[in-house]
């Protein structure tokens, strides 16, 4: 049988672990904002102080790793160390405080890993699915049912969006006019890579983003319980996006349920969800905290 994994997933906004018993019950699910990207788009480079909060909370997981006895680990880097030119410093120190390589994950894989793990539990008579994985800086899309028929990825995320169209606080409706734009450009690339898209039943979204819109949404703390699966009407997005988009970041983070790391790059993501919704008519969105975390420990039991 095999023994306890984990899948630690660094990301462009958020450091994650996921450990999982033999069985495949979680024992550890653990989330961290360490803004790994902040400024890679401008700069080509990770900040030596973005890769330092990083690594301090991969020391931390190491700790957890060791106390709940994991016997394989696998660690992926996606969208902030795809785009960095000095990726493997941050990767010499990532093995450094955890014993394993980063693995550096190419959306199109970063795409169907999303797609293993949100659809496990689904009944693929709802399908087919358009999963969509809002990161920090860039967005995966996979459709199909039982497996992923086709997949694309594009640079729009929360942290690349903020960065790029959103400087005010609160944003400027140009700003937002005109980020909304870039977003319907990309699901332009998006359908003509991947027809199917168009025609999937289902939408179903993962990360950060749509957790906190549907957390914003209950007006509850985060609770994966009533977060997971949860329907947010297209009608609750687009209010929560009113809401959020014309307040300031101090206003922002009285919202319950949104963390004040993330309250400066949320209207960025809400931007990309809206966006999607709008773009293929979707009335609603099924969230899901299963994700690339529990698709990545999936691949460990093979």
């Amino acid at each position: 049988m095999t023994g306890r994994r984990a899948a630690i997933d660094c990301g462009t906004n958020s450091t994650r672990l996921l450990v999982v018993d033999a069985d495949g019950a979680p024992l550890a699910r653990l989330m961290r904002i360490t803004r790994l990207g902040q400024g890679v788009d401008a700069t080509g480079r990770l900040a030596p102080v973005a890769i330092e909060r990083t690594v301090a909370v991969l020391a931390e997981y190491r700790e957890v790793l060791d106390r709940l006895a994991v016997e394989r680990v696998r660690m992926t880097a996606t969208s902030a160390a795809r785009d960095a030119a000095n990726r493997d410093d941050f990767f010499d120190a990532a093995e450094a405080a955890v014993g394993v390589r980063p693995e550096l994950l190419g959306g199109d894989e970063e795409a169907r890993l999303s797609f293993l793990g949100a659809t496990a539990e689904l009944d693929p008579a709802d399908g087919p699915f358009l999963v969509v994985d809002i990161g920090g800086g860039s967005t995966e899309f996979a459709v199909g049912t039982t497996r992923p028929e086709g997949v694309a990825s594009v640079d729009i995320g929360c942290v690349r969006i903020t960065e790029k169209f959103l400087p005010s606080d609160p944003p400027a409706p140009e700003e937002l006019t005109n980020a909304l734009t870039v977003v319907r450009d990309y699901l332009d690339d998006v359908v003509r890579d991947v027809p199917a898209a168009a025609d999937a039943a289902c939408l179903v979204g993962l990360a950060g983003t749509v957790s906190a819109v549907a957390t914003v949404e209950l007006g509850i703390d985060y609770d994966r319980d009533r977060v997971h699966h949860f329907r947010l009407t297209r009608e609750a997005v687009e209010d929560v996006f009113r809401t959020l988009a014309t307040e300031t970041r101090a206003q922002r983070v009285h919202n319950p349920g949104l963390e004040a790391a993330r309250a400066d790059v949320i209207v960025g993501g809400v931007v990309v969800l809206a966006a999607i919704m709008r773009y293929f008519g979707f009335a609603e969105c099924l969230v899901s905290e299963a994700d690339i975390l529990d698709g990545l420990v999936m691949s460990l039991s093979r």
